[in-house]
């Protein structure tokens, strides 16, 4: 907890250095502030194809096999599914109705031509890419995803020693993936002091960003409460369970995920909180909580689908009915693919929109916000954890399934 309170204490002191250096104006402090934001920048665009590769590549041959698939896709993986929809489909819905986009495409887009965003037709054809590296070189996260789960579901038709030497090679690509973006993340109080000059900076000069920034907030925090409070206690009453005695048994580690913004490090005392203090078998819980903490990202969910059509929404990309649609799926498939990621959501959403050929400078804009929201987010995917646990726990009752559940 102490680390944690000094990593608080660096990001207040680099926000606050950076509203003094943007209301200040000077040049010698907004130059190096670019220059920061734009190796920070680099660096998202650096990592962005590999990402979006290796965590759901390495998340599916992770797996034991087909059989555990299809398991987790009657229990576990189902109810997943059924609460990152809905997180989901209510951020949508909150967007849709506030559309924060609203006041910038006034001002900046009307008049102008949106470029042409090509047919639904090539949209299908570039999924399958005609080659691996063009669709790396042309930061194709469409085509990525799309030949990881490929890969992915090949590779657990192999055999164990094969997927076994596999699992080893990309899981410990991944690894060091993971330690190259925590190296960067150790700089982020300088990333925060350079994104919150030049946010300052631009606020001053361009006062419609405020209010578009502060509606896309405003989305992203309701989404994530709305959820938390009232679909996952609705699903948990709709089953006979109390939503109120759950909340209370799982408080302690709902707390550390808030301060921690970690669901890997919440993992243990998550466990104790259903064990002990909500009943739920150990068996149940020590399967399901481990299996959610990797592929339940409920609050990552409602952000990347919320994020990419606000800055596509910026920069004049209008969607249809059928664009929607398509990116409910794709910001639940690549939630459920954010394995373990730091600052997990925040790269995939800036992956998307590098795709779009949407410039990143929205980004820089959300980045200073984005500690705040990411500890709210954590908390609502340990709260969700906790939920879908406890569903299964509740619809799991015969020995001899929950003998399975244990071996599985």
């Amino acid at each position: 907890m102490k680390q944690i309170k000094y990593s608080y204490l660096f990001l207040l002191a680099a926000i606050a250095l950076g509203l003094l250096s943007g209301w200040s104006q000077q040049q010698w402090l907004i130059q190096p502030a670019q220059i920061v934001s734009t190796l920070f920048m680099n660096f998202l665009r650096l990592i962005a194809a590999p990402i979006v590769f290796l965590s759901i590549f390495s998340t599916l041959l992770g797996m034991r096999g087909l059989a555990e698939m299809r398991l987790i896709g009657r229990k576990v993986f189902g109810y997943t599914l059924l609460t990152t929809a809905l997180a989901t489909l209510v951020a949508l819905g909150l967007f849709l109705l506030i559309d924060p986009t609203r006041t910038a495409l006034k001002e900046e887009v009307v008049g102008h031509a949106v470029a042409h965003q090509g047919s639904y037709a090539s949209f299908l054809v570039d999924i399958v890419p005609s080659n691996l590296v063009k669709a790396f070189l042309e930061n194709n996260v469409i085509a990525i995803a799309f030949v990881a789960f490929l890969f992915g579901i090949a590779g657990l038709k192999l055999s164990t020693e094969h997927r076994s030497s596999l699992n080893q090679l990309f899981s410990a690509l991944f690894k060091l993936l993971l330690k190259a973006t925590q190296l960067v993340i150790g700089l982020m109080p300088i990333g925060i002091w350079a994104f919150t000059t030049l946010l300052v900076q631009e606020l001053q000069q361009d006062h419609s960003h405020v209010n578009s920034l502060m509606l896309y907030l405003g989305v992203v925090l309701a989404a994530n409460l709305l959820q938390g409070f009232l679909v996952i206690p609705l699903l948990l009453k709709w089953k006979g369970i109390s939503p109120l005695k759950t909340a209370r048994g799982s408080s302690r580690a709902l707390i550390l995920a808030f301060f921690s913004k970690s669901s890997n490090a919440t993992l243990p005392v998550t466990l104790e909180c259903a064990e002990n203090r909500l009943g739920i078998r150990p068996r149940i819980a020590q399967f399901s909580l481990p299996l959610c903490t990797v592929i339940n990202m409920n609050g990552c969910a409602a952000f990347m689908l919320t994020t990419v059509l606000f800055v596509a929404g910026i920069h004049g990309h209008v969607f249809a009915p059928i664009d929607y649609a398509i990116w409910v799926v794709l910001a639940i498939v690549a939630a459920i693919g954010n394995a373990g990621v730091p600052m997990g959501c925040f790269f995939l959403s800036s992956a998307f929109l590098i795709a779009m050929d949407v410039p990143l400078t929205t980004m820089g804009l959300i980045l200073p916000f984005y500690a705040f929201l990411d500890m709210v987010e954590t908390a609502l995917n340990v709260w969700s954890d906790i939920g879908v646990t406890a569903l299964v726990n509740k619809e799991v009752a015969a020995t001899d399934e929950l003998g399975v559940v244990a071996e599985g």
